[in-house]
């Protein structure tokens, strides 16, 4: 984003996601430590906040102080680009995804998640930029998204529908 790059979106970018910050999952996540009567139960630990991929994304480059120049890709399309994405993206990213807090508030009754995601990006990236060791780009997976990308912008030129196209 900051090198102004097209960032990919997969498909439209409105299914809806929900991210929570480490320190809202810390105050469900201590308050059933100890708890005898969460033995044995599943939990979901999450934000009510629920946004899509395409408000993410806005968030994001606006807590980075750029421009988002988003590229919308079918999902399927990114798949063929790189099978390794099919569970992560058509298996859980690509749909909508809510989640039901309720059982974590009736467990840990003083449990609410106060870090909206525009405020938790912002102290992710602050924390990036206190070390110049973390601000390591991974050269593998940026290709990758140079490929996809180019690929469907590609498809695009040539008019093509991109489910027609190898990548």
């Amino acid at each position: 984003m900051k090198k102004g790059k097209s960032v990919i979106v997969h498909g439209d970018g409105t299914s809806l996601w929900t991210i929570t910050h480490a320190e809202d999952f810390a105050k469900g996540f201590v308050g059933l430590l100890g708890h005898q009567q969460a033995t044995g139960h599943a939990f979901h630990i999450t934000s009510d906040e629920i946004l899509t991929w395409n408000q993410i994304y806005q968030a994001v480059a606006d807590a980075a102080g750029c421009e988002l120049k988003a590229v919308h890709i079918p999902s399927d399309f990114i798949v063929r680009c790189d099978g390794s994405l099919t569970g992560t993206l058509l298996g859980d990213k690509a749909v909508s995804v809510i989640f039901d807090n309720s059982k974590i508030k009736r467990f840990v009754p003083g449990f609410v998640a106060t870090i909206p995601f525009h405020q938790g990006i912002q102290r992710t990236l602050a924390w990036f930029h206190d070390d110049p060791a973390r601000q390591i780009v991974n050269r593998d997976t940026d290709a990758l998204m140079d490929r996809i990308a180019g690929a469907y912008e590609k498809s695009a030129l040539v008019g093509a529908p991109p489910s027609t196209l190898t990548p």
